[in-house]
């Protein structure tokens, strides 16, 4: 099962830091997502300014409660405090685009 993940960083003055503050801990985690074919694409969501405002991730799980024990729960940017506003869609994947 398919999902999209929209997760938008806090707009206080201290979100860039807490951002920068996990940012390589996320990519260790999204690296190994991708590996394991579990996340399909993923990018940072930027804005006017060419600020980084939040991510937007395209990942395959069983379920939805999969998903959340294997990853949002372990997620550094909402461990971190740096997601405030988490959207996710379940989405159908065209056939043409290949899985890991």
């Amino acid at each position: 099962m398919q999902f999209i993940v929209f997760a938008y960083d806090g707009t206080d003055p201290d979100a860039p830091k807490r951002r920068a503050a996990v940012r390589e801990d996320h990519l260790k985690m999204g690296e190994k997502m991708y590996a394991e074919g579990k996340w399909i694409f993923a990018a940072g969501i930027v804005n006017d300014e060419e600020q980084l405002i939040g991510s937007m991730i395209v990942c395959d799980f069983a379920t939805r409660a999969e998903m959340e024990e294997e990853w949002l729960n372990h997620e550094p940017y909402i461990t971190g405090n740096v997601w405030k506003k988490i959207e996710v869609h379940r989405a159908g994947i065209p056939p043409f685009i290949a899985k890991k």
